[in-house]
């Protein structure tokens, strides 16, 4: 966990979390929120970025409740640190997946105080019938081989992203690898599980925004707005998926963003960081909710 300068008297403390394939590199959203009066802080969670030890699968979990575990020791410490600061979760893809069901197991014990979800992997955007097909068949293969790779391909979003192919970003490509990291039998069985959870709707008790593009396109060096879609995921699908989370979500579309909506060029990047700003305004102000105290853990 990393922290950046932190305000004397936070207006909320955020706790970042990556997606898959990812790890915290984006020091331009932690001035962002800094400079906004909040205490900011980002969670590596274990097999992923500086977390990788020598023999790690890399970002492999066959088991959401392992991040979810993460995310409550980390909330443990904030509040050590910050008593009685509201707390604010900001997680990104499968990260928000994660995040998700985290604050739905914590509903009854008030936390978070806000969730910030930036393009959530709320559905592998199949059709029903063939989620519980592939379901039925993933099972079977995490049963017997748990750590064999299903999908294997390189990233171009990642690949574009980065200063070496003209991109914007510098970023450790072992810990961000342009080259993709397979997707294995034990993981997505536990994201399509993780995802059906979402599917018989939540009840998260705080507002939740979530936040994506507002196209999609293929993960391919021919697409000509690679830098201007989510080439990762259906936004149509987390769309769909969104109202499924609580009774208080709140969506905010950035045209021209990409799948990491941070990642994004100048001005769709200057949009999603307003729009997140400008709604955590709103989100926490006086009376509108009373700072969490308590913390739990799994999802």
């Amino acid at each position: 966990m990393r922290t950046a300068a932190t305000p004397s008297d936070p207006r909320a403390v955020v706790l970042y979390l990556h997606g898959y394939n990812d790890y915290f590199f984006q020091a331009h959203l932690a001035e962002a929120f800094t400079d906004a009066g909040y205490a900011f802080y980002a969670l590596d969670a274990r097999r992923c970025g500086r977390s990788l030890r020598d023999g790690d699968v890399p970002h492999y979990q066959d088991d959401l409740h392992e991040q979810a575990n993460d995310l409550s020791n980390a909330v443990r410490v904030l509040r050590q640190r910050h008593p009685g600061v509201p707390l604010v979760v900001n997680a990104h893809s499968t990260g928000g997946l994660v995040a998700s069901l985290w604050a739905h197991s914590l509903r009854d014990a008030g936390v978070p105080d806000a969730l910030v979800l930036n393009s959530p992997f709320l559905d592998i955007g199949a059709s029903r019938w063939l989620r519980a097909a592939a379901s039925r068949v993933v099972d079977l293969g995490a049963q017997l081989a748990p750590q064999r790779p299903l999908t294997s391909a390189p990233s171009y979003y990642a690949t574009y992203q980065h200063v070496s192919a003209g991109g914007r970003w510098t970023f450790d490509t072992e810990l961000k690898r342009t080259t993709g990291v397979p997707a294995r039998a034990g993981w997505v069985r536990a994201v399509l599980r993780g995802q059906a959870r979402i599917a018989r709707r939540l009840a998260i008790s705080c507002p939740v925004l979530v936040a994506r593009s507002d196209a999609s396109g293929p993960d391919s060096p021919t697409n000509p707005d690679l830098d201007r879609q989510d080439t990762v995921l259906n936004v149509a699908n987390i769309s769909r998926d969104a109202p499924l989370l609580g009774d208080r979500v709140d969506e905010l579309v950035v045209e021209g963003g990409v799948h990491d909506l941070v990642l994004s060029a100048a001005e769709p990047r200057a949009a999603y960081l307003e729009g997140v700003l400008a709604w955590l305004d709103g989100a926490l102000a006086p009376g509108v909710r009373e700072p969490a105290v308590q913390t739990g853990t799994g999802a």
